[in-house]
């Protein structure tokens, strides 16, 4: 673990009133406390960090949540700092439950694969020691056939040179993280995101996986027909907006559609439609873009880093069309520190007044008051 990871995890833990710490065996479906529904399943997956893990999986469709903790050790109610120290021989891991009707298990694997460095057994990016080893704990005989089906897959692909060491394990028991650890992208999202581009992990997954690093899932009907071509989108986009969305290209600040507009409404992919960003999370950033808090859903947007300019960035893309969309900063305003800054070119603005016409009806409750 990095020192300034260890640092303020440590400072956090001084101040925490209280730490509630439950044990999870591999018989349980769900923490009694969570109140989850009996119709939710649950996999359990160590790669590293575990605030590096928690956050791609609350963004699946299907997934009710992730929960942070610790398993795989000797030792019962672990804290933080003694799994850190190495010495009890838990893993940082992850809990996620989710609808079996929505995502299948095997799908989850695929998800985790994009998470992790397989072939490291000594940890995981910058977080070195058998506390942060890659990990498959399975909960029943379904679970483990599909791990070992999904892991054998992945060898077989030549996707890695060297040999994937993830081992597969039965669960014993999870403990479930202190209270600040849990959603930490969403408590300390400035701190989460410097922590993770520092940590190498986008850059080395972008170099493994590329354009395959995303997971295709169920979409909004209004973005799962059919992708244009690029020789369509050349027909059917101006010349700036095929330059943003599939060049990488950057409009010019203040010169561009969006960048003042003050209208309720939603914003869209200009190229598939898929709901991206609303008006009621834009403001004014000074920079000459159109700048929001954060997008209509996490699962909308996908992230890679970019150094095009000599230093790291977190380039935005979305999902479903893998559209250039612009980048997020960790600069912006309360409640979630975040600068999406994005390109006009690349949305296509719905007023409220015409979301029902468009078919976006089920969105109009974003911009209801309380």
């Amino acid at each position: 673990m990095t020192m300034s990871r260890w640092l303020l995890a440590a400072c956090l833990a001084v101040a925490a009133c209280a730490n509630d710490e439950r044990s999870v065996s591999a018989t349980d479906s769900v923490p009694a406390a969570m109140a989850a529904p009996e119709t939710l399943s649950v996999a359990t997956l160590a790669g590293g960090c575990f605030w590096c893990v928690e956050a791609p999986f609350e963004k699946v469709p299907g997934v009710a949540s992730a929960v942070s903790g610790y398993t795989g050790g000797h030792v019962n109610e672990p804290t933080y700092e003694q799994v850190c120290a190495g010495t009890t021989g838990h893993t940082e891991a992850v809990q996620v439950f989710y609808d079996p009707s929505v995502i299948r298990y095997e799908d989850l694997l695929e998800v985790f694969w994009r998470q992790i460095n397989p072939t490291d057994a000594g940890g995981q990016f910058a977080d070195r020691g058998t506390q942060y080893r890659t990990e498959i704990f399975y909960h029943d005989e379904a679970q483990r056939v599909a791990a070992e089906k999904s892991r054998a897959a992945l060898q077989a692909s030549g996707r890695f040179d060297k040999k994937i060491v993830t081992a597969i394990t039965k669960l014993e028991k999870f403990y479930d993280a202190e209270d600040y650890h849990q959603d930490y992208y969403k408590k300390k999202p400035s701190h989460y995101q410097r922590y993770r581009t520092g940590s190498g992990r986008d850059r080395y997954l972008d170099s493994v996986w590329g354009k395959d690093r995303q997971v295709s899932f169920s979409t909004p009907a209004s973005a799962s027909k059919k992708l244009p071509t690029k020789d369509e989108l050349k027909k059917t986009l101006t010349e700036l907006q095929y330059r943003v969305t599939q060049e990488d290209g950057t409009e010019p600040p203040f010169r561009n559609e969006y960048w003042d507009n003050k209208k309720p409404g939603l914003y869209v992919d200009i190229v598939s439609g898929e709901p991206l960003f609303s008006s009621t999370d834009k403001f004014d950033s000074g920079t000459g873009w159109p700048s929001f808090t954060a997008p209509v859903a996490e699962q909308a947007l996908a992230f890679h880093e970019d150094r095009k300019l000599g230093y790291v960035r977190s380039e935005v893309r979305s999902a479903v069309a893998d559209s250039h969309l612009g980048h997020v900063f960790p600069d912006g305003p309360e409640p979630t520190g975040l600068r999406y800054c994005i390109n006009s070119a690349a949305l296509r603005f719905i007023p409220v007044a015409e979301l029902d016409k468009e078919g976006y009806g089920k969105y109009r409750e974003l911009f209801i008051e309380d």
